[in-house]
């Protein structure tokens, strides 16, 4: 089956067939969530990546409140002291870092996460220089040297991707960031012969490029439009090389949604679709009623972990839970899809038709989240696991 969304995205698939109370404590500050506007008063098109400013014309990543301010700094205070032990204690790490990272330790929190880094503090810098140059050494092996047929089409692929990953992002349109993202997938690529390059492995770069160059960048500087060729290269090397280790450790667990057919990601919207119908069934029957086939809106969810759903920012405060979750995201990345949907079950209720469905499910109005919606979105879908995870049967079985 072939289908392609509103962004031109090709989606070739070959079908055969309660909070948990730490999170929850006053300590992790949390703040009135804003309702999102009508999906019918606004339309968004998150297959086409969203900007990273908000309604100010600054970058979002620096709209913040007093509140929001107040929260950053406490939470602050209790990450560094444990980034500075002598043997990080992982777990409590990641306690911390499930409800958000602060954006002044994101980037090391990240390479922690990721087991990018080890626990060791002494051990940290000599393992970063060894694996920069082995980045390095993997570069000048085999992009900066001739290309066989297969290798050839690979890079052909990225190189056609690339350009049209994130339009409305300039950051993205630079030449110098874009031959960045050329070598982090084609080494990838190349280094994971059983999957290959497929789209969507792209989105998932930019995520750890974003966050590697806001370490390097002015507080106050604009994200959106920064010249990246005005770094110094061993700046650029660094958010090269850190992007990529950290990408490669992040696929290791999903690596199944991209080997052949991508039958990973077609089992999980069969568990999304089978989970669906244990928790609501009025809008599980809907969609059936109407005609829409859970692997035309929710393949995209799967495939880029909703990237091409939510602004930037907000990914990038999902990724923090992500990268948290002790047992790996890849199970509980069902749930967040979950919770996603059901958010918007009174919206999708009310269309009518196969059109008016798929026009909302692709274009879900997400324009105006923050961390306050993914905070809830991460919450609800800890409640759903929590609930569901261990009933019997409730992936194999259920209404249909």
């Amino acid at each position: 089956m072939r289908t392609t969304d509103n962004a031109g995205y090709d989606m070739t698939v070959h079908v055969t067939c309660f909070v948990d109370p730490q999170m929850a404590s006053p300590a992790h500050c949390t703040s009135t969530p804003q309702v999102p506007n009508s999906p019918h008063s606004q339309r968004q098109f998150p297959g086409r990546p969203q900007p990273l400013r908000g309604n100010t014309g600054r970058s979002k990543f620096h709209i913040q409140s007093r509140e929001g301010a107040d929260c950053e700094t406490s939470k602050l205070e209790r990450f560094q002291p444990l980034l500075e032990t002598q043997l990080l204690n992982l777990e409590e790490l990641r306690q911390l870092s499930w409800s958000g990272i602060p954006v002044k330790v994101r980037a090391i929190t990240w390479r922690l996460l990721s087991g990018y880094l080890p626990a060791n503090f002494e051990r940290r810098q000599q393992v970063l220089e060894r694996k920069r140059l082995d980045y390095r050494n993997l570069v000048k092996q085999y992009y900066d040297t001739e290309r066989d047929e297969t290798r050839q089409d690979i890079y052909r692929q990225i190189h056609i991707d690339i350009p049209r990953m994130s339009p409305l992002i300039a950051l993205f349109q630079q030449k110098t960031v874009q031959e960045m993202f050329e070598r982090i997938l084609f080494i990838w690529a190349i280094r994971h012969p059983a999957s290959g390059y497929v789209q969507g492995i792209n989105d998932l770069v930019t995520p750890f490029y974003v966050v590697f160059l806001q370490e390097v960048i002015p507080a106050d500087g604009d994200l959106d439009n920064w010249e990246v060729s005005s770094l110094p290269k061993e700046q650029r090397d660094i958010i090269e090389a850190d992007s990529f280790w950290c990408l490669s450790k992040f696929l290791d667990g999903i690596q199944d949604n991209y080997i052949f057919a991508q039958l990973g990601i077609q089992h999980k919207v069969n568990q999304l679709k089978e989970l669906i119908q244990r928790i609501d069934g009025p809008l599980h029957r809907h969609l059936q009623h109407h005609g829409v086939d859970y692997l035309q809106f929710s393949f995209r969810w799967m495939n880029n972990l909703l990237t091409r759903e939510l602004p930037l920012h907000c990914t990038i405060r999902l990724w923090d839970t992500y990268l948290a979750e002790s047992d790996g995201f890849a199970s509980f990345q069902l749930y967040v899809c979950a919770a996603f949907l059901l958010h918007w079950r009174r919206e999708l209720l009310v269309e009518k038709d196969f059109q008016g469905l798929m026009l909302m499910l692709q274009n879900l109005p997400t324009q105006n989240w923050s961390d306050s919606e993914i905070g809830m979105l991460v919450a609800e879908a800890y409640r759903l696991k929590f609930t569901f995870a261990d009933a019997p049967n409730h992936l194999q079985s259920g209404e249909r």
